[in-house]
Parts: structure tokens; sequence; C-alpha cells
């Protein structure tokens, strides 16, 4: 315990734990039991424990409900940094359902008087808490599921540790079935709960885009509301995905000259299908944001030019969905040199499946340069990467399109994250005897490859111990703030018409609802029906969130939210 931290502590069976707690340099300890003075006074050793705890100047309170602390006349008054519950039970020979009930309405009761920085720790005995740190692990439906119950009251399991009854100077545990009798503590593990940030709902945002002479007003598709303006790559930033960006092309400038340009290129693009799929042969229609302009003013319109004239150069609008898109511009600079390699960074915009392994939104790099035939760099480029990241257990794919040659990179979670590339169209404009290089990599999955992060998510939380653990330590592996977070599946079925319905829209309707709290998306039955036409698909969601505690009442409320909104935005009938 650090010091003038106040504790409160709970159910305590003979006061001896509170006891020994104490006589612990700056720590003011309040305890408390359910059972009356009386009571407690016939347990073994609690007068002595009692007098130790009052010789100190601690709290000792009796007959207090741990479910309902605000009501408490003293301990209503009061915020605590640390509230400890050991052993709970609910009495007797009870099952794990009341043991539940009670966990769960006491963090829902400990949450009333404690700090906004204050931790809850709960001590269970051996398998009963439901985490893979038991030893055994029980089966989930036969433990007290105790990350779950504290989902309830807005807590995240943030550390667990064995519990060393021999830290604590004359502690006795007692209590067995509500006699003065010991248990079995061998194995018995503390798990420390932390308040997450609370389930907010993203604002719909409006964004004004310049394209050439061109402002854009449009409303961004609210999937994407809590990806914008977060500022990954600036320079007061200590991002994980700005620190890949760093060491790679630190890693590069050893080798080729490197200018880090700072255009600002528009996230929002204007241009036809064919001229992406012409940057970039892997993108389609339906990988693309297309975006319907709101407003659209343009600069230095002349008194005799119309808008109608204006506009007739304007092509489709999209958010970008690869950095590939500026290869042009980028070769088009009056700074652009052979031998140097150019590098641009910032987000692109991709629809894709809700899925663990690919997100919607990240940052790219994008490396341009004209190298000669005879140096071989798509090979030079290769075996530079490769030495730099195979340790990471990223591999590298030759693949040949015609007389375009690249080499994809792949890794265990995501295939194709990383490309690099030799563009002859684009080389023959430039100088027949160089070619035009370009290498582009998902700087996201990257970051946590390297920093092992288990979820892309949690790269994009508003919690702030994320990038506090990067500020302390900007090189070193990532140690999640919300161990074994629960997860809950529900499944959805529907009537469709198939000619009409577009897959990727239900992905961005469950991501939009859920705000993000759905990790996974799996089509589980299909069925057609023979005679008319239309269609029943059955998906399956799992719900499950990195950073902030999602609980079985909430999910269960995303769950029906979308069931009710879902007919209604894509014209589907509920099974």
């Amino acid at each position: 315990m650090s010091k003038t931290r106040e504790v409160l502590l709970v159910g305590e069976g003979n006061f001896s734990f509170s006891a020994a707690l104490s006589e612990s340099d700056g720590v003011g300890v309040t305890a408390t039991c359910f059972q009356s003075e009386t009571q407690m006074c016939r347990q073994e050793g609690a007068v002595l424990n009692i007098q130790r705890l009052r010789d100190r100047g601690s709290v000792v309170l009796f007959e207090v409900d741990c479910t309902s602390l605000k009501e408490h006349g003293t301990i209503k008054h009061h915020l605590f940094d640390c509230i400890i519950f050991n052993f709970p039970h609910c009495g007797r020979k009870s099952g794990v359902k009341k043991n539940r009930s009670l966990l769960e309405k006491f963090f829902q009761s400990a949450v009333a008087v404690l700090k906004d920085s204050g931790e809850v720790h709960v001590t269970l005995c051996n398998g009963q808490g439901g985490t893979p740190c038991d030893r055994p692990m029980r089966e989930w439906h036969n433990s007290w599921q105790v990350v779950a119950m504290a989902a309830e009251a807005g807590l995240i399991l943030s550390e667990i540790h064995p519990f060393d009854c021999e830290t604590y100077q004359g502690y006795r545990c007692t209590g067995y079935r509500s006699q003065d009798k010991g248990f079995h503590v061998e194995g018995a593990l503390t798990h420390i709960f932390t308040r997450s940030l609370p389930h907010t709902i993203p604002e719909k945002l409006k964004m004004e885009k310049t394209v050439g002479k061109e402002t854009v007003c449009f409303e961004l598709p609210a999937e994407l509301s809590n990806y914008m303006n977060r500022h990954f790559l600036g320079q007061q930033s200590h991002h994980p995905v700005k620190t890949v960006q760093e060491q790679l092309l630190r890693e590069l400038k050893s080798i080729w000259p490197v200018c880090t340009m700072n255009e600002d290129f528009s996230e929002l693009a204007s241009c036809l299908p064919e001229t992406l799929e012409a940057c970039d042969s892997t993108l389609t229609h339906s990988d693309v944001y297309w975006i319907k302009p709101t407003d659209t003013f343009i600069f230095n319109q002349s008194e005799n030019e119309s808008m109608d004239d204006q506009q007739s150069f304007t092509g489709s609008y999209a958010l970008r969905p690869s950095l590939l898109l500026h290869v042009q511009e980028i070769t088009q600079n009056e700074d652009f040199s052979p031998g140097t390699l150019h590098a641009v960074s910032g987000l692109v915009f991709q629809r894709v499946p809700i899925s663990p392994s690919r997100s919607p939104v990240f940052h790219q790099l994008l490396l341009v340069g004209m190298f000669p035939a005879e140096s071989h760099p798509v090979q030079c480029f290769q075996d530079c990467l490769e030495s730099l990241l195979a340790s990471y257990g990223i591999s590298f794919e030759e693949a040949q399109t015609g007389v375009e040659q690249q080499v994809w990179m792949n890794s265990k979670m995501l295939s194709k994250f990383g490309r690099i590339a030799y563009l002859p169209s684009f080389s023959s404009a430039l100088d027949e005897d160089l070619q035009l290089i370009t290498v582009s990599i998902n700087l996201d999955h990257l970051a946590t490859l390297i920093f092992g992060i288990s979820d892309w998510r949690l790269l994009w939380s508003f919690d702030p111990r994320f990038l506090k653990h990067f500020e302390l330590n900007p090189l070193g592996s990532f140690s999640p703030f919300s161990l074994y977070p629960p997860s809950y599946l529900h499944d959805i079925s529907f009537w469709m018409e198939p000619e009409s319905y577009d897959e990727l829209d239900f992905h961005a309707l469950v991501r939009e609802l859920s705000c993000g709290a759905v990790k996974d998306v799996a089509l589980v039955d299909r069925f057609r029906h023979p005679h008319m036409g239309h269609a029943s698909l059955c998906y399956r969601l799992t719900y499950q969130s990195p950073d902030w505690a999602l609980s079985h009442s909430q999910a269960l409320g995303l769950q029906n939210q979308l069931r009710r909104l879902l007919p209604l935005r894509l014209q589907v009938t509920l099974r």
C-alpha cells in the first residue's frame, strides 16, 4: 500500500486481516463486518484484533451490509482509495448463482464510495473467479464469473496475483460455511479492479475537406466517428503507431536517403472507380467509402463562370482507401528526386467486415522512390524489410501481375498488410532507365505485432492508461490494463433479398450501433427459399471490449437495439 491510502474492508471474519493491514504505515483502515458486535466477539481472536485496530486509530463498524454501503450512516460520507473483500460468500452451502449475485451487488455498492482512481480488491479461492489464472480453470458456467460481475458496475480487472496470507502477521481465515472454521486458501487469487471509462455513443461528425479548388462539406459515416481527429502521428504524440513509423524510417535512412514530405494530402479524394483500381489493383468499388457531399464551395470562381460549369469537372468523392492515390502528386512535387525515398503517412479508410484482424481505418506509410533497374530495387527493399521484421512473424510473398512486380507482406493474423511494388506505368512516364518503387505498410497492424497488442481496437482507446504505458516505456511490450474481458455471443437471423443486400452494410451498422464493442461477426447459416427467391442469413456476434467494462446487460441492450433498427435501416425481415 502506498502512503495516505484510505482503505475500507468489508465482510471481515475475525478482523485479523484488518488488524495486520492497520500496522502498515500511511494506511487509514475502516474495518467492517456483517455480524453484530456480540456475534463477532464470539469468534476466536476477534476481541484482540478489534483492540489492535482501535489502538491504531482505525474505525471498526458492525452490521455493515456490503451490498448497500452508500446507505450506511458513517461510510456514506467518505470516499476510499481501496475497498477490500476477502473470500466473499453468501454463507452456508450456497451455490455459484447466489455468490455471483453477491459479487454483482457488492461491486455496484462499492463504486458509490470509491474514489475515481480507486481500486477494489476481491480475493477468491482457487477456481472461483473463472479466469485463466485459476489452476485448474473451471468451466465458465460453474465459476463466479468475477470479471463479468464487476463489469456490471463499470469495473475492469487490471491486476491479478496470488494471495499470500503470510504477508499479514496474525492473519487467520475463518467463516467456512458460516462457522468459526478455516478453509483452504492455497492457490487463492486477489483480483484488483479499477474503473473503466464509461460507454459513450460517438456524435455524428460534419466534415469539411479541401479537394483541389473545392471545399466539400459532408457527414462522416457514423461508424468512423471515433477514428477522426486523433492525431496519433502528431509532433507531441507518444502513440505506438508513431513510434513504429519513426523506428522504421530511422532504419531505412541508414541505407537510402529519406525525405519526409510535409504536404497535407486531403483524406477526401475526388476520383472515379477506375482511377482507384489503377492506383491499387486490390481495391474494389465496394471497399470504398463513397461520400455524398452536403455542400460544395468553389475557390476563385469568376463572375462569368456558373456553378454548373465548375461542377462539370467534379468526379465522385471518396474517403481515400490508400495513399497510393497520391503517387502522381508525389512524383510531380518539385522536391522529388531519383535515389531518394519520399515518405508520406496518414489515415486511410476501407469498408471491411468486422473481424479481430482488420480495421476500417488505419495509418498507412507510403514510400515512393525512383531507382536504377539494374539495382533490382524490389528485391533490395524486400531484403531490407525482411531483416528488420522477420522476427515479428512477418513473411514476404512474391507476385507478378503482367509487367507489374510486387511483394506482399503477410502475418498470421492479416495477409497483404504491406506491399512492395514496381509501377511500370508511372516509370515510363518519368524515366525509362529508372523504376518507380512504392512501399505501402499498414502501420497499425505492424504496431500490434511489434508491441504485442492483442486487439487492434486498443490502438484507438480513449483510456489514458494505454498511452501512459508508452510514455513510460516507449519500446517495451504492451501490458493490458483490462485483463480477461468477458465476451458474450448473440445470434441474429433475418430474411433478405439477395439482389439488393450488401453484407458490408450489415457490418457497418453493427459497428455503428455497438460503438466498436463487437469483436467478430461470423455467418453461421444461410438458406435460400427454393420458390420465393429471398434468403435467410444467421450471423453470430461476439461482443467483447478490450478497454471498457462491457457487461452482460449492456451487450444485451446493444443486441436489442440492433434488432430494432436493422429492419428499418437495411429493409430486411427479422426471423
